[in-house]
Order: C-alpha cells, then sequence, then structure tokens
C-alpha cells in the first residue's frame, strides 16, 4: 500500500534508536523527508545518512530552548513540518507512593509541556495547509498503570488528555492527533527495564524476560519494526478519518477493548 506520505515531512523526536528510530525508518520508506533528533547527535546524523532523504539533529529536549532550537533546525533544514511525532525518554521507575512533587513536576515537564511547545510550532502551518499529522508514542500505561512506573503514567495520560482535547479542535482542518502505545517491545528501554526488575526481585534476567514474554498473548515481545509500520499508517494519507484515539500494539496484552 502506497501510504501517501512521499513528499512530506516528518519530524521524529528522540530517534536515535528504539521506538523512535523505528518509526522514522518506517516514515523514510515510504518516501516521507526525516528529521532524525536526539541526544546522540552523531548516531542522529548516522542514522539521516542512511535514509533516501533526511537531516540529524542534536537536542536535548529536557534542556531549556531544546525545543524551539529542534524547531529550527528542522523546518531550516527541510522545510515545514508535515508529520510530528512526539517522543522522549520515560522516566524513573517509581510506584505512585514513592513519587513526590517535584519528580512528578519534571515528568509533565518533560511529557507534556516540552511536547506541547512542539505542537504549538507546528499546528498553525498544517493548519493553513489543511494537512498534518501528530502522533505520541506514548505507553499502555494510559489506558491501565504499569506497576512501578507512576511517573510515567502520569506524565503520558496528562499528554493523551492535551491531544484528545487538540484534536477536537482540528479535526475538520485536515489535521490529526492521536497517540500509539506500545506493549513490550524489544528496546533498550525495555531491556533497562527487564534489568531494573532482575536486580530488584534478584532473579536471573532470562527469569523475567521469560515471564514478560509468558503475559503477553502473542508470547513474544514485539519488533520495532513491527511499531513502526503502525506508527507510519497512522501519520499517512488513508489514516485521515482515526483521530483523536489511542492504539495499542502490544500483541494482545493489555487485556480491554
Amino acid at each position: 500500500m502506497d501510504l501517501g506520505i512521499a513528499g512530506r515531512t516528518a519530524l521524529v523526536c528522540a530517534s536515535t534508536g528504539g521506538l523512535g528510530e523505528a518509526t522514522a525508518r518506517a516514515l523514510a520508506a515510504e518516501g516521507a523527508r526525516v528529521v532524525v533528533s536526539g541526544r546522540r547527535g552523531e548516531r542522529a546524523r548516522a542514522i539521516a545518512a542512511e535514509l533516501p532523504e533526511a537531516v540529524g539533529v542534536e537536542v536535548d529536549l529536557t534542556a531549556p530552548g531544546g525545543a524551539e532550537h529542534l524547531l529550527s533546525a528542522a523546518q531550516d533544514a527541510l522545510g515545514p513540518i508535515d508529520v510530528l511525532v512526539l517522543n522522549g525518554p520515560g522516566p524513573r521507575p517509581a510506584t505512585a507512593s514513592e513519587v513526590d512533587p517535584e519528580s512528578t513536576a519534571e515528568a509533565v515537564q518533560n511529557l507534556l509541556l516540552v511536547h506541547q511547545k512542539l505542537v504549538g510550532g507546528v499546528l498553525p502551518g498544517m493548519r493553513e495547509r489543511r494537512w498534518g499529522r501528530i502522533l505520541a508514542i506514548a505507553s499502555s500505561g494510559v489506558e491501565a498503570p504499569i506497576p512501578n512506573l507512576a511517573l510515567s503514567n502520569i506524565g503520558r495520560s496528562a499528554l493523551a488528555a492535551y491531544l484528545k482535547s487538540l484534536s477536537i479542535d482540528v479535526a475538520d482542518e485536515g489535521v490529526t492527533a492521536n497517540l500509539l502505545l506500545p506493549g513490550r517491545i524489544a528496546t533498550d528501554r525495555l531491556s533497562a527495564l527487564d534489568s531494573a526488575a532482575a536486580e530488584r526481585e534478584r532473579l536471573p534476567i532470562e527469569e523475567v524476560r521469560a515471564r514478560g514474554e509468558s503475559a503477553i498473548p502473542a508470547k513474544r515481545y514485539g519488533q520495532p519494526a513491527e511499531f513502526g509500520a503502525t506508527a507510519a499508517f497512522l501519520c499517512s494519507a488513508h489514516a485521515s478519518y482515526i483521530t483523536g484515539t489511542a492504539i495499542r500494539c502490544d500483541g494482545g496484552l493489555v487485556p480491554t477493548l
């Protein structure tokens, strides 16, 4: 299927690895011009060099002025942004009883407020052109809070509420806003969580991974490319009637519709 995004410009946040990189590669494979971004500038440029038409931008979105720098660099390099993929590293593991107002405020800053700045920078152009795709790489914790990831649950749920509200405002202007919720996808982030669980519970890492896979109806961790393909479709011309929703790519892990 031709996704109808050849020549469109996509800005993919935190795309130097994991789900962001998989999404950037999937969009590039469909002919999109891609801005690869992240703290590892050398890695961003290396990935961009492997794609047909892309640039790599080094940026720390959590630093003051990070969002503004990324927007300026992306638009200077490739022009107006048609597709914005919001993504970023998750906060440290913690239970709800362990978090405090300071850590909660930091999670909201990094998972909501920074992304609001990015949306604010591209949305006027999308509305003027009457075409745009805003997609957040989120977490299944938005629908079913994940134990020991309270800060992620809080910050990503705030972003979900914002994007749902935004989708209503722009639905008749050719702009969509959605969330894609990964389950257990085989990324460095998942490896780190498994390692933390193994250390905390004093178990072999292999046992933790086997337990994680057994809880998934598909009986395996997902592959980044599977997630990236789903993300690319949600950013496509064919997904113009999908907005204000959260779609899971989780192998059936979350036991709700």
